[in-house]
Formats: structure tokens, C-alpha cells, sequence
């Protein structure tokens, strides 16, 4: 009569370890990201490649990390329409699920809570306003690296960059030159201050703390 091998408990309970270390060492962990924090993506939206081109980034979507009353982070972010996304949710939108996650520096010191109650406030209230797709540099309308630059602006007075004018982005390829045409129809205003998202995520005055 053939026995059948039995492996003992512990043996068991090892390889169910590993296998639980070895995936959760492939999770990214969110639980060292806080309040004020920017994440990076590159979106599957279809002016994606476009901005990548525009501004030679890798990234072309970012949105500032805020929690609510529950404690939950949300990612604040300017599509159509402006919009709050729980974290996870806004990664797994991204390429790949690829993310960046910067802190500014010195944020213990500099994002007190009444700042931080105020970003909350600011971002709230941007909830629903159209999203701006040609860019323009005013509150009617937002795009998503000017709505990260103005919650910090209004809250803390510092610029994360420097707005710079459209034409100082690279216009030349094809891909940009026809979401131009798309959006302005032959009458582009180059002189029109922008901030993108490469701007601010190669901001000195922010740290990258996670990736992804």
C-alpha cells in the first residue's frame, strides 16, 4: 500500500509566508504617503502624448493627495470635471500603473494643519468646475498641474515653478501641432503662461519619496 508523504504544518505555514512577503514586497507602500503630497502619472487620456512631447516628460497627469474626514486619501484632481479620486483608484489609471509621489521639503514645518485644512477647503472647492483645455491662466477653468500649483500658491505663497509661456514648450512635432490646431483652430496664444506637470515634479523645492 503506497503512503502518502506528509509535509509537517511548519512547512506549510513557510511557503505561505514567502509567498505573502514576496507580494507584498511588489506593492507599492501608501503608507507613507501624507496630506500635501503630488503624485505623477502618465495618463491614457488622449492629449497624453502630446504634453509628453510638449514639455519632455514622462509624465503628462498629477494631482495632489488630500484626505477627508474618515482619513482616506483622495487625489484631487483637474479632468472633466475637476474631481476627487480615492488613491488607488487614480493609480490604477494610470499607463501601466506607473506613479511618482513628492513631498515638498521641509513639509513638517511648512504644511501645519490650518495650512493643510486650508489646501482641503481650496481643493474642495474647485470640485466640478470644468477642466481647461486650452490652458489658460485663470480660476474659471483648471488643468491639472495648475490646479496642484494654485492649491499651493493660495496656501503657502510659494511657487512650486515658474509659470512659463506656451511657446516656450516644444511645438514642433506632429502629434502637438495637431491637438494646436484641435483646440485652437490656427490662433495659438503664445504668450499664455502654463505650468506643467514636468515642472513641478522637477521642482527643487520637492523630494521624491515613492515610485512605483
Amino acid at each position: 500500500m503506497r503512503k502518502h508523504i506528509q509535509f509537517p504544518r511548519i512547512f506549510g505555514y513557510s511557503i505561505f509566508l514567502f509567498l505573502q512577503i514576496l507580494f507584498s514586497s511588489c506593492s507599492p507602500d501608501l503608507s507613507i504617503i501624507q496630506n500635501g503630497d503630488i503624485i505623477f502619472q502618465t495618463s491614457l487620456s488622449s492629449q497624453s502624448k502630446a504634453i509628453q512631447l510638449a514639455s519632455h516628460s514622462q509624465y503628462s497627469h498629477c494631482g495632489i493627495v488630500l484626505s477627508d474626514s474618515t482619513g482616506n486619501f483622495f487625489v484631487y484632481e483637474a479632468i472633466q470635471p475637476v474631481s476627487k479620486t480615492p488613491l488607488k483608484d487614480w493609480i490604477k489609471k494610470g499607463e501601466d500603473k506607473h506613479f511618482v509621489v513628492c513631498r515638498l521639503k521641509n513639509s513638517k514645518n511648512i504644511l501645519s494643519k490650518g495650512i493643510l485644512n486650508k489646501m482641503k477647503k481650496i481643493a474642495s472647492q474647485q470640485i466640478g468646475k470644468e477642466y481647461d483645455d486650452e490652458f489658460n491662466w485663470s480660476d474659471e477653468r483648471l488643468y491639472c498641474s495648475e490646479l496642484v500649483y494654485k492649491i499651493y500658491y493660495y496656501t503657502t505663497g510659494l511657487e512650486l515653478s515658474k509659470p512659463v509661456t506656451l511657446k516656450s514648450f516644444d511645438l514642433t512635432s506632429p502629434e502637438v501641432k495637431a491637438k494646436m490646431e484641435e483646440r485652437y483652430h490656427g490662433k495659438i496664444p503664445l504668450t499664455e503662461l502654463c505650468i506643467s506637470p514636468q515642472q513641478i515634479v522637477e521642482s527643487s523645492m520637492l523630494e521624491k519619496i515613492l515610485e512605483d
